[in-house]
């Protein structure tokens, strides 16, 4: 097959692919929207604010926004509360916290942080399942605890992975001055292009196929000996050593990541480059974490970033996957392969293993040192390009760029003078061109992820009483028996937080009237255990540390000494789940 059919072949399936995406991304059915919200553009912060208020407007019973501090130049952070008030107070209820764009350039972090609480809003009382799992739960939506960096992304000089940082001036070169060193535009495109520079031993050329392309040219010896190269070089990333230190570009705003400042196996700045001084040494991190520490209601939480279509959880280092007992592993593996049935091309990862350490990262934060069981998808991979699960091929990267984008997201390479480096070439990818869906495949990739929090979320602790036993032992001695049920993944205490003593212990109580008296109590190893584990101290209230297992049961046994007939009242209560009662009396049960 000659290349001009393998490229029809291959612009045909492409195409096909791109009808596909378009048909997925447009749900076929639509509630009548109370907002002006759309989701096939991207926002700068203030955009993304007043969106989130128009929300609220929209929805006042369900939805409130909420400033919780100031970043370091001073933009909002804000976070919005969804719960139904009528269904219970929001800390007696499971809750599921879910951010975005703590990197400033991971932008569509945000859209799907704000399309989670749209699509919950919009979808509320009108479809039975989404109305059922806002019922019972909470959520805290933050779409960027990064505004500055988001912000510095839209309005300034960027590229695909630049704006990452917070914002707070930062000096990288440590030369005394901060920020003094970033990119210029040398070509006056409006973006920050690859550039290339003469050089005799350069290993790279203007492609034959594509003159806006460089491509690399293997070393030919000649006849005489003489060694033909390509005559061009990488230069770096499009600027000029504004502070004469013979660097380019090494010291741009910020230089510190927010997602290294977590206290969870915290390590200073030579070992985790960029943690900041001490954890929540920035506003951003200390105003979410304080938020988050007065919520100990949260049972799961979800960190959306970009790119390359992960599923990741913790640990961030080798030396803590200790910190994940093996039924913590267990639960984070059963929602995670779901996740993978409904995020094509995205793949459950452990981060220190599969990806690089991270060492004071947030979602091991929410795990090793809250017990919240936290994913980071990263969002947005190349291997939807062709719709077969396989990372595209340089020709099928090029049909896409110029069938589908039609060449938008770069800059053709162009002459230049470089006060340094004389004739440069400048030109590629601009800031548009990689991590970030385009604009006509925003919706579907929101709705996904959206779709595996809300998965995530389903599995938060529902913990309710089973069948209470009761059997007469003497004139007035009688044995009450006690289950327990949680129907979710997520126990209501994870086993990490059960090993660390973290948190408030789950309570089960068992109040009897004047003239009744609980004489002994304990928890039973399994429904068919003949005995139980006396707690001597306190018999009508036990302390549940483990709580109630994942789509398990706990089981508990009362001796209760009083009169037949009398009432008695089984009580619940735990930090991450709904609190629950039960009623039964002093008689005996039927037996089957």
């Amino acid at each position: 097959m000659n290349s001009t059919h393998l490229y029809a072949r291959l612009t045909a399936a492409l195409l096909a692919c791109a009808l596909a995406n378009h048909a997925h991304a447009v749900p076929q059915q639509r509630v009548e929207s109370k907002t002006s919200l759309r989701f096939d553009h991207f926002r700068d912060w203030p955009t993304m604010v007043a969106e989130m208020k128009e929300l609220e407007k929209a929805f006042p019973t369900l939805f409130t926004v909420v400033e919780i501090g100031r970043s370091s130049l001073g933009l909002p952070i804000v976070v919005g509360i969804l719960e139904q008030r009528a269904t219970g107070s929001e800390l007696d209820k499971p809750a599921m916290y879910i951010d975005g764009n703590i990197h400033g350039n991971e932008i569509q972090a945000a859209e799907t942080v704000l399309y989670s609480a749209w699509y919950l809003l919009e979808h509320y009382g009108k479809n039975a399942a989404i109305t059922e799992l806002v019922d019972r739960s909470v959520f805290y939506f933050v779409p960027s605890a990064n505004p500055d960096g988001r912000q510095n992304w839209f309005e300034k000089l960027n590229t695909s992975s630049s704006a990452r940082t917070g914002q707070a001036p930062t000096d990288d070169d440590r030369d005394g001055v901060c920020d003094e060193d970033g990119p210029d535009d040398i070509n006056g495109d409006g973006s920050i292009g690859q550039m290339w520079r003469r050089d005799p031993t350069g290993a790279y050329r203007p492609s034959e196929l594509d003159a806006n392309e460089m491509e690399f040219v293997a070393p030919t010896v000649k006849a005489d000996g003489t060694i033909l190269r390509g005559g061009w070089s990488m230069a770096g990333m499009e600027g000029i050593d504004n502070d004469g230190d013979g660097l380019v570009n090494e010291d741009s705003s910020g230089g510190y990541d927010l997602n290294r400042n977590w206290p969870a196996d915290w390590h200073p700045d030579h070992v985790q480059n960029g943690a900041g001084d001490w954890p929540f040494s920035y506003p951003e991190t200390r105003a979410i974490g304080a938020f988050i520490q007065t919520r100990p209601n949260i049972a799961a939480g979800q960190a959306y970033h970009n790119a390359g279509g992960m599923i990741l959880r913790g640990p961030g280092a080798a030396t803590r996957e200790s910190e994940y007992p093996q039924a913590d592993r267990a639960v984070y593996e059963s929602i995670a392969a779901t996740g993978e049935l409904l995020l094509p091309g995205y793949k459950s990862m452990v981060i220190h293993s599969d990806l690089y350490p991270v060492r004071g990262g947030f979602v091991n934060w929410l795990a090793e040192s809250l017990g919240i069981v936290s994913f980071t998808n990263e969002l947005w991979t190349e291997k939807r390009i062709m719709q077969n699960g396989q990372s595209p091929s340089r020709e099928q990267s090029k049909l896409w760029e110029e069938k589908l984008r039609f060449e938008e997201t770069r800059t053709p390479l162009t002459n230049a003078v470089h006060p340094t480096h004389g004739e440069v070439l400048v030109g590629g990818g601009t800031k548009w061109s990689s991590r970030i869906p385009p604009s006509w495949m925003l919706e579907e990739e929101c709705h996904r992820n959206f779709a595996f929090t809300m998965h995530h979320a389903g599995e938060m602790p529902r913990v309710h009483f089973g069948a209470a036993s009761v059997k007469r032992l003497g004139p007035t001695l009688w044995q009450v028996d006690l289950e327990i049920v949680n129907d979710a993944l997520i126990p209501s205490r994870t086993a990490r937080a059960a090993d660390k003593r973290i948190g408030l212990p789950d309570r089960l109580s068992l109040s009897v009237p004047d003239g009744v008296r609980v004489v002994a109590s304990g928890f039973r190893n399994g429904r068919f255990d003949l005995g139980f584990n006396e707690q001597l101290d306190t018999p009508a209230v036990l302390d549940c540390e483990r709580g109630v297992p994942s789509r398990g049961s706990l089981f508990a046994r009362f001796l209760v000494e009083g009169a037949e007939g009398s009432p008695l009242q089984a009580k619940y209560t735990a930090q991450k789940a709904t609190d629950c009662s039960s009623a039964c009396a002093l008689r005996e049960t039927a037996t089957k």
